[in-house]
C-alpha cells in the first residue's frame, strides 16, 4: 500500500504522517486535489489507527430542537423559519421536559440540543431548558446551544460570553455542540448567512467555554460554494484553537444538503467528496482526538466505508433529528444501538459505546 501511496504522489505526506509530523495547508491542498481516494484514505487511517485502534465509537442520545423561529434564515439552512411561517414552532419549557420524560426507560447519556436565534424568547427560557432537563434526569450529560446560540444568550442576557457560560453551566449545561461554524471564510459567511456570527466569533465563543472547563465540538459546513482553500482555512483556524486551549472532542464534517433551501439549485455532495472530507480532516487536525462520519448527513453504508477513511465515531441513535431532515435527507431519523453495533462491526471495527466525552460504557 505504502507503494501505491508514492505512486500517487503523496510518498513525502506519507513519510510526514507516519513519523507524526504535522501538515501545511499546501499538504492538505494535494491531498484534496489528488484523484487517488485510496491513498488518501490510506493515510488517514494511519493516523486514526495510531489515535484510536480498531475502536469505532457511538452514543445513545436524543436531539431536541426546541425551535426553528430564527432571524439569521442562512441560504443554506431548510431548519430555520421566520416567526410569521405556518412552519415555524417553539416548544415551551414543559413540552421540552415531556419529550425528555417519554423515553426516561432508556438508557440515553445525552441530550442534544439545539434552536434558531428566536428574536423573542427570554434568557429565563433558556435556563429553564437546562434546570428541568436536570429536574428529571439529573444525571444526564446536556450539550447545548452552538456558539453562535450563546452569543446571543449573552446579548439578551446583557452579560459577557463568559458570564452567560457560566451561569449557564451552573443551571445544566454539560458541553457545547458544534453547529454554527459552517465555513469561516467571511466571503462564504456574506454570500450565505450575513447575519451570523462571524467565524472569529465562533472562535472566541469556544474558546472561552473552553477555558471554563467546557467541551466543545467543532463542524464545517462542505459542498456548496466553498473553494478548496476556503476549506483548509477553516480548517487550520480550528486546529490553532485547539492548540490554545485543547478543549475540542470531535470534529464533525457536515454534508450540505440542499433541498428547501435558497441553494436548491445545487446538487448534494458525492460519496468520494464525503469521504476525502474526513480523510483530509483526518490528517491535517493531528491535535483533534476524534473524527465523526455523522450517519443521519452521509448515510449509515457511507459512514461504514469512513470508519476505514478517518473516521472513528458516528454519532449515536439520535432519534428525531429535524435539522437535515428539513433539508431533504432520506436516512432514518434514529437507529438503534443494535443497528449501530451491526454497522460497526460489518466495517471490521469493534463497537464502543461512549459518553459525551468519551468515557467507554460498553464495549461490544
Amino acid at each position: 500500500m505504502d507503494t501505491m501511496v508514492v505512486q500517487a504522489g503523496l510518498g513525502d505526506i506519507l513519510e510526514k504522517v507516519g513519523g507524526g509530523e504535522r501538515l501545511t495547508k499546501e499538504d492538505a491542498f494535494r491531498l484534496f486535489a489528488s484523484p487517488d481516494i485510496l491513498s488518501v484514505g490510506y493515510l488517514a487511517n494511519i493516523v486514526r489507527e495510531r489515535l484510536n485502534g480498531n475502536r469505532a465509537y457511538f452514543i445513545y442520545n436524543q436531539h431536541i430542537n426546541y425551535s426553528n423561529i430564527c432571524t439569521n434564515l442562512c441560504k443554506f439552512c431548510a431548519f430555520g423559519k421566520e416567526k410569521s411561517s405556518v412552519l415555524a414552532y417553539e416548544m415551551s419549557v414543559d413540552e421540552v421536559i415531556e419529550k425528555v420524560k417519554e423515553r426516561d426507560s432508556e438508557p440515553i447519556s445525552e441530550i442534544h440540543m439545539v434552536g434558531g436565534i428566536h428574536p423573542d424568547l427570554p434568557y429565563s427560557y433558556y435556563r429553564g431548558l437546562l434546570e428541568g432537563i436536570k429536574t428529571v434526569r439529573p444525571d444526564i450529560h446536556i450539550q447545548a446551544f452552538t456558539c453562535v446560540e450563546i452569543a446571543h444568550l449573552a446579548e439578551i442576557s446583557d452579560q459577557s460570553v463568559e458570564e452567560t457560560l457560566g451561569d449557564l453551566q451552573a443551571a445544566g449545561l454539560d458541553s457545547i455542540p458544534g453547529g454554527g461554524a459552517e465555513v469561516f471564510s467571511p466571503r462564504i459567511r456574506k454570500i450565505t448567512c450575513e447575519k451570523k456570527l462571524s467565524g472569529e466569533g465562533w472562535l472566541e465563543v469556544a474558546k472561552t467555554a473552553h477555558r471554563l472547563g467546557i467541551k466543545s465540538n467543532a463542524t464545517m459546513l462542505y459542498g456548496h460554494i466553498e473553494t478548496i482553500e476556503e476549506r483548509i482555512e477553516h480548517l487550520d483556524m480550528l486546529r490553532s484553537a485547539q492548540d490554545e486551549t485543547k478543549g475540542f472532542l470531535t470534529f464533525i464534517p457536515l454534508a450540505f444538503h440542499p433541498k428547501n433551501t435558497e441553494m436548491s439549485e445545487l446538487s448534494r455532495t458525492s460519496g468520494m467528496e464525503d469521504l476525502k472530507n474526513i480523510a483530509v480532516a483526518r490528517c491535517f487536525l493531528d491535535n483533534f482526538p476524534h473524527i465523526k462520519a455523522y450517519w443521519i448527513m452521509i448515510g449509515p453504508k457511507l459512514s461504514q466505508v469512513a470508519l476505514s477513511f478517518g473516521a472513528d465515531d458516528v454519532d449515536g441513535t439520535v432519534k428525531e433529528e429535524i435539522i437535515t431532515h428539513m433539508a431533504g435527507a432520506d436516512t432514518d431519523q434514529a437507529m438503534s444501538r443494535d443497528q449501530l453495533v451491526r454497522i460497526i462491526k460489518e466495517a471490521g471495527r469493534i463497537p464502543v459505546e461512549r459518553d459525551t466525552l468519551y468515557n467507554e460504557i460498553s464495549v461490544y
